[in-house]
């Protein structure tokens, strides 16, 4: 099993980029990972539902991974999302992914059929055998229709390539309940944007992040505040930050983080169809929020 993840701190869920006919835009995702980088993140997260995964066939899917493993070069670890119709198609996705030279998966249940925790169980055992890398499990139940409830972490416990949650639930009382049942057992991590301080109190460690794609200096402003313990700063710059990050809660999140980041000068705000560019009052609704925090973005001086 790969020892290259070091599992803390903020990970993007990073934005695929895509040309105006909807190919791949592997040069343009590479210039924003290596912003990113440049930024301070400590890992990343390649196709997960902000790299719209399911929208990509899966030779694109390798060549985005092959090109991520390029461009990073070792300098912070790179997970790939593993969100596959069948616990047999992810298994096979998964070991592709070690072939193409990922550190670790993020891996969801079964995509379309909405398995019971027996079924959950066997997906996650599969997998993580199957890529022979280390494992962040990802519980979604508000996007997904599956649950991963802390009794079957507690079950799960004996995996050892199991290593992360990342908690997406929208319940941060799963954090201190994650605690209380596995203990230490796996490293916490909070999936959900607009819950980033809160479950860093209850324990986290680390952060997917969706706006990081288009704030990343910003984001780890947040988190540097956080692990100094300097909380009430954390929380003035969390403030500022939080309705650029309800953006992530929305069904249509990975359209308003393009736009954002797109806002920022990191890249453009295409995705595939059917997700389509946002229009109208919606859109001028979305682009207020991001362009009032560009005005008022804080900076790392004011807090040095």
């Amino acid at each position: 099993m790969s020892n290259n993840v070091t599992w803390h701190g903020v990970y993007p869920a990073a934005t695929t980029h895509f040309h105006d006919d909807e190919s791949l835009n592997l040069e343009a995702t590479a210039k924003h990972l290596n912003a990113m980088i440049d930024a301070g993140i400590h890992g990343l997260v390649m196709l997960g539902t902000v790299g719209e995964n399911c929208s990509l066939a899966r030779d694109e899917k390798l060549d985005v991974l092959r090109m991520a493993v390029e461009t990073v070069g070792g300098r912070i670890p790179v997970l790939t999302g593993v969100a596959e119709y069948t616990t047999k198609m992810a298994c096979s996705f998964a070991a592709a992914a070690k072939d193409a030279g990922v550190d670790g998966l993020m891996v969801l249940p079964a995509m379309v059929y909405k398995s019971d925790p027996r079924e959950t169980a066997h997906h996650f055992r599969a997998v993580a055998r199957a890529g022979e890398l280390p494992v962040m499990c990802y519980n979604n139940p508000v996007s997904y229709g599956v649950d991963i409830k802390p009794e079957t972490f507690a079950e799960l416990a004996d995996e050892p390539n199991l290593v992360a949650i990342k908690e997406s639930s929208e319940n941060p009382r799963r954090i201190t309940d994650l605690r209380n049942i596995c203990g230490d057992r796996y490293t916490l991590f909070c999936g959900v944007d607009d819950l980033a301080y809160e479950s860093f109190m209850l324990g986290a460690t680390g952060w997917v992040s969706g706006l990081v794609n288009a704030f990343p200096a910003e984001n780890r402003l947040v988190w540097d505040l956080l692990e100094a313990g300097r909380f009430d700063e954390a929380r003035e710059v969390y403030r500022w930050y939080t309705p650029l990050l309800h953006l992530d809660t929305h069904v249509k999140l990975v359209q308003y983080i393009k736009l954002a980041q797109q806002e920022c000068g990191f890249g453009s705000e295409l995705t595939r169809a059917p997700r389509l560019k946002i229009t109208g009052a919606e859109r001028d609704a979305v682009l207020k929020i991001i362009r009032d925090a560009i005005a008022t973005r804080p900076t790392a001086e004011q807090y040095a």
